[in-house]
């Protein structure tokens, strides 16, 4: 947002449900498909500012959301250009790969929120009976893919954590983009595997997919370690600004 703003952007962030650091009152949450809070806010803006241009940017769950947004709207988008940064375009892919090697540290670390944040909701509504599964067993949760079986999925209507990550999974959503749409990812992106990225022929001819050999997840910090060069915040502006570099 800092580089945005040196560069003449106004910004706004929209929180997913739960995230802000104020507690979400209801027993649902939020999930990497559900674009409606995201299509109610930017509609908001657009009542607002009528006459500004608007771009979206997302990044991780968020960049999956995103692109199955802009998939849904098609030629309806509200978006002038949109930036989906390290997007997990197929979940269950993704799901399976945050429980292998040392992208298990990461999983914990996500996971200790996450449940933290589940067993609240036990003491302001009866999650036993809405989820079928006792509090105690909630610190035994261990994946993504329990997580999602035992809260995401049946909270907000999906009958299994395979059938959120069918529906929700944006890759599926990309030929339908008719937004300028810019894909940044990473081939060493610890939370991912190549089977992720799209192919060509997945592609609408509005998405341009930009892929680096290093950059990690939502990372791409060039340079030295004395002199870094934050790539990623620098390419943003360029996209935005119909630029194709900033150097």
């Amino acid at each position: 947002m800092k580089e945005l703003q040196k560069n003449g952007f106004r910004s706004v962030l929209m929180h997913f449900r739960g995230c802000s650091g104020r507690d979400n009152l209801l027993p649902r949450s939020y999930h990497s498909g559900e674009t409606q809070d995201a299509l109610s806010y930017i509609k908001h803006l657009k009542k607002m500012y009528p006459n500004s241009k608007l771009y979206a940017l997302g990044y991780s769950l968020g960049a999956n959301m995103l692109l199955k947004l802009l998939g849904e709207l098609q030629k309806n988008s509200l978006i002038d250009k949109a930036i989906a940064v390290s997007p997990p375009m197929q979940l269950d892919v993704c799901s399976n790969q945050m429980n292998k090697g040392f992208s298990r540290y990461y999983q914990h670390r996500l996971l200790q929120d996450l449940n933290a944040a589940l067993e609240k909701k036990y003491r302001r509504h009866d999650m036993q009976v809405l989820l079928n599964f006792p509090l105690h067993n909630v610190k035994k949760i261990k994946t993504f893919w329990q997580f999602d079986d035992t809260y995401t999925a049946p909270i907000h209507g999906f009958n299994s954590a395979q059938d959120y990550y069918t529906q929700c999974s944006s890759k599926q959503y990309l030929k339908y983009i008719q937004t300028p749409t810019l894909i940044i990812h990473s081939q060493d992106d610890p939370f991912m595997t190549p089977e992720v990225i799209p192919k060509q022929e997945e592609l609408s001819p509005f998405i341009t997919l930009e892929l680096s050999k290093k950059g990690g997840h939502v990372g791409f910090i060039a340079g030295s370690p004395f002199k870094p060069i934050f790539w990623l915040e620098k390419r943003i502006v360029t996209f935005f600004q119909n630029k194709t570099s900033f150097i």
